[in-house]
């Protein structure tokens, strides 16, 4: 059995920092003297320091760390010569037990990671399916055709006058009808004046609102036939007047 073999072993026990006594200071002095035992052992303790950095598992009890490093040094080393290769150095069971041990440790980390991941993942998706399912309501509610739609002014803020006006050109009938309209000075009205396309303002009616601010004018007297550009309301005298006093308070145009 040639010196290399003989201290096989010894070098894993030694990378494994478990080599003790006599067989250490044996060791250490065919060290000395011997280059290719001491590349070996460079590296066994380079594979033991890359599967630590690889992952980190449960540590194995001591008593069963022990357990084998007894069985070990009982083990003939005749039997381990004729169960190795020439070209190569085997590792001792206990660096099998630790290699076993930390890449299981490795891969229930890695699983604990994707579970992790998974878990992470899924809930960030819940989360975006709630989103979606809001806004698809949101949309709902602004595009339904059966959607109440208000319109929503101060409450301290008095409602603007309104007037429309009904025209029918063909039988000279016009219908007026008002709101919100101010209450007016001491023997003052409101006058109605249809603007034609071409001429002077006519006169269409002297009214008056009542306390909500409402008045109508139904049926004045007007030429036949005039084409109305637009109607207007001035404040004029209770008895109306034969031209428009300014200035107009309001006006709309024909639609």
């Amino acid at each position: 059995m040639s010196a290399h073999e003989q201290f096989a072993d010894d070098l894993a026990l030694m990378a494994l920092g478990s080599l003790e006594g006599e067989e250490r200071v044996a060791l250490e002095k065919h060290l000395e003297a011997c280059p290719a035992c001491r590349r070996e052992l460079e590296r066994l303790r380079g594979d033991t320091a890359l599967l630590a950095l690889s992952a980190s598992g449960a540590k194995p009890p001591q008593r069963s760390r022990e357990r084998l490093l007894k069985a070990v040094a009982k083990e003939p080393r005749t039997q381990k010569v004729a169960a190795r290769r020439s070209s190569t150095w085997t590792i001792v069971p206990w660096l099998v037990a630790v290699a076993m041990t930390l890449v299981a440790g490795f891969f229930w980390r890695q699983s604990d990671r994707l579970a992790q991941d998974f878990f992470a993942q899924r809930s960030e998706s819940s989360q975006q399916l709630l989103e979606l399912e809001h806004t698809r309501d949101i949309v709902a509610t602004l595009t339904s055709t059966d959607a109440m739609r208000v319109t929503l002014v101060a409450a301290q803020t008095p409602p603007q006058p309104q007037g429309k006006a009904i025209y029918v050109r063909g039988r000279a009938s016009l219908i007026f009808l008002a709101s919100n309209l101010p209450s007016l000075p001491p023997q003052k009205a409101y006058e109605l004046w249809l603007i034609p396309t071409n001429g002077q303002p006519i006169p269409a009616g002297v009214f008056k609102p009542d306390a909500r601010g409402s008045a109508t004018v139904i049926e004045p007297p007007l030429p036949a036939g005039v084409e109305a550009k637009a109607f207007a309301i001035t404040i004029e005298p209770e008895q109306g007047s034969a031209t428009p006093t300014m200035p107009i308070v309001m006006m709309g145009a024909g639609e």
